[in-house]
């Protein structure tokens, strides 16, 4: 009876695995190894029956060998009876670049030792030919490629969808025998990963045979999703596939550190200074350290403070994505080769780059997912059987408690879950007109194909007419210099591409990474202040105060890739600068963090435990040392007696005066993706409600919200305001005439090939692509409305990737059964410092904002032994 759809997967014994080798392989591996790793004792003799099979296991240990066994094996096993063809046989497709030329140096070597083998027992072997094709890639060998293929190619997911429709070299992609995708979990939760999963399905339509996929990934769940994204469906059923998960096969050992015992009572000077002497004491008491910041910006702050400190004995550089290429090979190299002591990064050594030998990674302030955590931290201990150590030095309080439920949660292996983006149609357009450059469709067999890819299993096919009537053109838009790509006959539902010039227009703009720019800053009368992220820009509604070298200045409006700002004295910001930097919490992992708190809660309004109690508790069950857990125990202490602990049973609001404002916080412990969404329709009804503008400000604890003096709230009035009933139309609604709406459109217009970046070799800049984003928006919400596909992508890229719109919604129906608090308080309570200052923190106003939390940390403290003294008297 044949195997049923995703099912787990078993492990074989060495001797069935040995028994399938080609001998020349067989005996090369047990020169090199005592036995097989558990990824290979799943996987191997699976991928030998044709079994597509999904690997999850840590980083060294031994997946990659695991997937590409077989592969020799088969290519060996041909060229010893001379049977090779010119034709690729496995094609390997990596996100990294830097992994490709990884890949092929690991496969080259074990070719080199296994003909060195083959001619010392006088077998001849033909040559296995291995080739690497990217966008860097020299013509030359591209050349070389279309005419002698190689039997491995490795290549990137846009690549891939260009080879698709390039005459020749696709004409030896016809007969693949396996496929295999690396670091799935990567691609999976973005649009490359969309992008990657149709050229899938379309590299699966040309094959002449059985293609089987093996997907590697890190730590991820669930699984199953995983695997249906690697295999996607047949004839609307998912296809077969094992999945072999030994992500648990190599211990770890994390705890959480905390620089100092009371955040609230040190200074920022205090505080910095212990937290570079915890980390110089950490990479003194080991070989090679790892430090993973959040920022790019505190990358460099730390490496800059750290080499200051430990001098010129201990080598320490900083790796992220801003560095030029060279820059980052060369750290790579260094830390390969045992020359440094320490290497300071942000994301871009999270993945399988081979870096050598490491002992212990840090992670500074909370990597704010338990899956994060966990492929950080198998970056140490590279062996299998090696004990993979991290350390997580907290920043702040909020942290202390995060980190505590994170490294509790990761120990356990509970894994936050993965989120696939949902037919995203402006991937979606760049697919219909590679296939357009193929042949000639009929819809339903193209409606077909798209289905078969896991993300579009969904796709109506009213919605994929409206995308090829799109496509197809139309004459508002021809006025605007956008000309149709494909034509489209509707009563005959066939469509196919339309002139010659399609082909480079498409080789020239494929892709789904957006051009990344830099926004100037100029003040009302024409002068320049200096430059934003793209990212932080888009966070930026009318009124906005930020903070930029120093200086306070309000978003007034924008202009193509400007932003109009007016200078203002002594208004706080309400924006943080590096805001758009920061990973947003996790949603699973934030209500596990609200359970928490209710544990913390019913600890400390127990009549028969003491303070004393509450320590031995977190040490016992959450491994924490004596100083954090008193530190926990304190602040928990503290927001109990003066305001509620908020929890997931309780939510809480709470309401003070600011300087002439009414402020209310709302305690919704969600992540920052998903308190966007609810944040911006909670102001946006308050507006309309009280007839004047709110201001906001969001972290991942909670957001909130700034009224005018005397526009106060009741309890009823933020109930009303919390309802789920038309929340997504108020979204729209709110995000009407924002900057996110405007920027977002742009890479989704780019990304549906309606504005170029390049046309016939013409690079069009980013500020004209935006200028024509722009009147193009305009022109779609006159005459075409919100359902246009280009903008109907836009807002749902916005609500379901940017932010959180499913778990938003999730909240708001959980507060139906929480009991719903507002307390009016003098200050703010210690939970809702950190979001009350929220548009304080500049690198220049760091002192400033630790000043105003302290002076209102004092005001709290004074008030709490009031009341805890009352308390007393009462008894």
């Amino acid at each position: 009876m044949r195997q049923k759809g995703i099912v787990q997967g078993k492990e074989y014994e060495d001797s069935e695995i040995e028994k399938l080798l080609h001998p020349l392989l067989r005996e090369w591996f047990k020169s090199k190894f005592t036995s097989f790793t558990p990824p290979q004792k799943y996987a191997i003799y699976e991928a030998f029956k044709g079994n597509n099979i999904l690997i999850s296991s840590p980083t060294g240990s031994g997946k990659t060998l695991a997937a590409f066994l077989t592969t020799l094996n088969m290519l060996i096993d041909l060229a010893s009876k001379n049977e090779l063809e010119d034709r690729v046989y496995t094609l390997y497709v990596s996100p990294l670049k830097a992994l490709n030329n990884d890949i092929r140096k690991n496969l080259e070597e074990p070719l080199e030792e296994i003909y060195e083998l083959a001619e010392r027992k006088g077998i001849k072997l033909q040559p296995i030919r291995i080739g690497v094709r990217t966008g860097d890639t020299e013509q030359k060998e591209r050349q070389q490629q279309t005419r002698k293929p190689p039997h491995i190619f490795i290549t990137t997911p846009e690549t891939l969808s260009i080879i698709l429709v390039s005459p020749k070299l696709s004409r030896s992609l016809t007969r693949i025998k396996f496929l295999i995708i690396d670091e799935i979990h990567a691609v999976a939760e973005n649009k490359r990963g969309t992008h990657l999963s149709l050229s899938v399905e379309r590299l699966q339509r040309i094959q002449e045979g059985k293609m089987v996929r093996i997907g590697l990934s890190a730590t991820i769940h669930p699984l199953e999703e995983v695997a249906k994204f690697l295999v996607g469906f047949e004839n609307g059923r998912e296809r077969d596939c094992i999945i072999a998960d030994v992500s648990f096969s190599k211990p770890i050992d994390i705890k959480v550190i905390s620089p100092v015992e009371d955040f609230f009572r040190e200074s920022s000077e205090s505080i910095s200074e212990k937290l570079y002497e915890t980390l110089a004491d950490l990479i003194k008491s080991s070989k090679t350290t790892l430090i993973f910041t959040n920022t790019r910006s505190a990358t460099e702050r730390v490496v800059y403070n750290l080499r200051k400190r430990l001098g010129k004995d201990f080598p320490i550089r900083a790796h992220h994505s801003s560095l030029s290429k060279n820059v980052r090979l060369e750290v790579e190299d260094e830390l390969k080769n045992g020359k440094l002591r320490c290497v300071v990064s942000s994301t871009s050594l999270e993945l399988g780059i081979d870096i050598g030998y490491i002992d212990l990674v840090v992670l500074l302030g909370s990597p704010k997912s338990i899956n994060r955590a966990l492929q950080r931290i198998g970056r140490s201990g590279h062996k299998l059987h090696e004990v993979s150590v991290g350390r997580v030095v907290v920043v702040d309080q909020d942290d202390l408690v995060e980190c505590t439920v994170l490294t509790n949660e990761a120990l356990n292996r509970r894994l936050d879950r993965i989120k696939i983006p949902q037919k995203p149609l402006d991937v979606l357009c760049q697919h219909i007109v590679g296939m357009a450059i193929e042949k000639k469709w009929s819809v339903d067999e193209a409606l077909k194909l798209i289905r078969s890819s896991y993300p579009y299993r969904n796709l109506t096919k009213d919605e994929f007419i409206s995308v090829l009537k799109y496509l197809a053109g139309h004459s508002d838009f021809e006025k605007k210099r956008v000309y149709g790509k494909i034509w489209f006959d509707e009563s005959e539902e066939v469509f196919g591409r339309r002139g010659k010039l399609l082909r480079p227009i498409y080789y020239l703009n494929v892709g789904t990474i957006p051009d990344e720019v830099a926004i100037k800053v100029i003040t009302k009368e024409g002068k320049r202040v200096g430059k934003v992220e793209e990212e932080f820009a888009e966070r930026l509604v009318r009124g906005d105060v930020f903070v930029l070298a120093g200086r306070t200045f309000r978003f007034l409006r924008s202009k193509g890739m400007n932003i109009i700002v007016e200078e203002v004295e002594g208004e706080k910001p309400t924006v943080p600068s590096w805001f758009s930097e920061q990973l947003p919490l996790s949603y699973d992992l934030a209500l596990r963090i609200q359970r928490f708190r209710r544990e913390m809660e019913e600890i400390l309004n127990s009549e028969l435990l003491e303070f004393e109690d509450a320590v031995y508790y977190l040490r016992k069950n959450y491994n924490l040392e004596r100083s954090s857990a008193e530190a926990i125990v304190r602040y928990f202490r503290e927001q109990n007696l003066f305001s509620f602990i908020p929890t997931d049973k309780r939510f809480l609001i709470e309401n003070f005066q600011d300087e002439g404002s009414e402020c209310y916080v709302f305690h919704s412990l969600i992540g920052r993706r998903a308190n966007s969404a609810i944040s911006r329709v909670v102001a946006f009804r308050a507006g309309m409600l009280k007839n004047c503008s709110v201001k906001i400000a969001i972290n991942d604890n909670g957001f909130m919200l700034k009224l005018p003096y005397r526009k106060r709230l009741s309890k009823e009035e933020i109930i009303e305001l919390l309802s789920p009933e038309n929340f997504v139309d108020h979204l729209v609604r709110a995000l009407d005439r924002t900057e996110i709406l405007r920027r977002r459109f742009r890479h989704v217009a780019v990304r549906s090939l309606m504005v170029l970046r390049n046309y016939l070799g013409r690079e069009k800049s980013v500020w004209r692509q935006q200028l024509n984003a722009d009147s193009l928006l305009r022109l779609i919400k006159k005459n075409f409305g919100n359902d246009f596909p280009v903008l109907k992508e836009t807002y749902r890229e916005i609500m379901e990737d940017s932010m959180d719109l499913e778990n938003a919604v999730d909240f708001l129906n959980r507060l139906r059964q929480m009991e719903i608090r507002l307390a009016r308080t003098p200050y703010p309570s210690p939970f809702a410092l950190n979001i009350f200052v929220l548009g304080e923190e500049d690198v220049v106003l760091m002192e400033d904002r630790k000043k105003i939390i302290r002076s209102l940390y004092e005001k709290i403290t004074r008030l709490i032994e009031l009341r805890a003294e009352a308390l007393a008297d009462s008894k």
